[in-house]
């Protein structure tokens, strides 16, 4: 009969559980490293929003209504646009000519100018639509459009700073904030090809004399200092 073979060496021994205490240590440790280098932060963006806050709004139309003349009233009605809450948008939409607009709580950045020259008695959709009826071949063929359509031509950036070239005042870019006025219309490339328009105004509050822009990058109209964020590649003044 055979005998047990004995074990020989030392005893077995029984993993324990990895302590999960030095894991939350090291999350924790990092939590506070990230709330030391934000903190500093937390005043500025809180700042940035009572900068444009609907008080300072209010205040800066108030104070450019009073000022007069078509550049403030511009820049005003820009202003007021900030007040508003519009969802980005930029489908076709089959809508009334003249006056047509698409639902008031979509747009995008060509939507916040037409409202805006809408409010100073400038209906651009009838403007731009008028142009490019009769000088067709004078503004960029895109969307394999083959002819003049009110409802879309005004709603597209090309047609528009077409449209100011032609029809405004074409003014100096540079990279000079004095060389821009409120309500001047500034066409910018973003960083993926695309153009973008927006207005320039006054700044908020102790701001009031830098030069500001309100747009709508996707996110809704906006006032922010913004004006060198990206390259502009047009600056026109259009009144009548």
């Amino acid at each position: 009969m055979m005998k047990p073979i004995e074990y020989i060496g030392a005893a077995p021994v029984k993993l324990k559980r990895r302590s999960s205490f030095g894991g939350w240590l090291l999350v924790i440790f990092a939590l506070l490293i990230g709330g030391f280098f934000l903190r500093p932060l937390v005043p500025f963006l809180r700042a940035q929003q009572d900068l444009t806050s609907d008080a300072n709004v209010s205040e800066a139309v108030s104070t450019l209504r009073s000022d007069g003349g078509f550049d403030n009233l511009l820049a005003a009605a820009a202003l007021e646009r900030t007040l508003e809450k519009v969802l980005y948008d930029g489908a076709y939409f089959k809508i009334d000519f003249p006056g047509g607009d698409i639902p008031a709580d979509r747009g995008k950045a060509e939507d916040l100018i037409i409202r805006t020259y809408r409010n100073v008695d400038i209906d651009l959709q009838v403007e731009v639509h008028e142009d490019i009826s009769q000088n067709y071949h004078a503004y960029p063929q895109i969307f394999d459009s083959k002819e003049a359509d009110p409802n879309i031509d005004h709603r597209r950036a090309q047609n528009l700073q077409r449209f100011f070239a032609r029809k405004g005042e074409t003014l100096t870019i540079s990279e000079d904030a004095i060389d821009y006025s409120v309500g001047d219309i500034v066409v910018w490339q973003l960083l993926n090809g695309d153009k973008h328009l927006g207005i320039i105004v006054p700044g908020p509050g102790i701001k009031k004399t830098e030069k500001w822009v309100v747009h709508n990058l996707g996110s809704g109209p906006e006032w922010s200092d913004a004006l060198f964020d990206f390259r502009v590649i047009g600056h026109y003044r259009y009144s009548k």
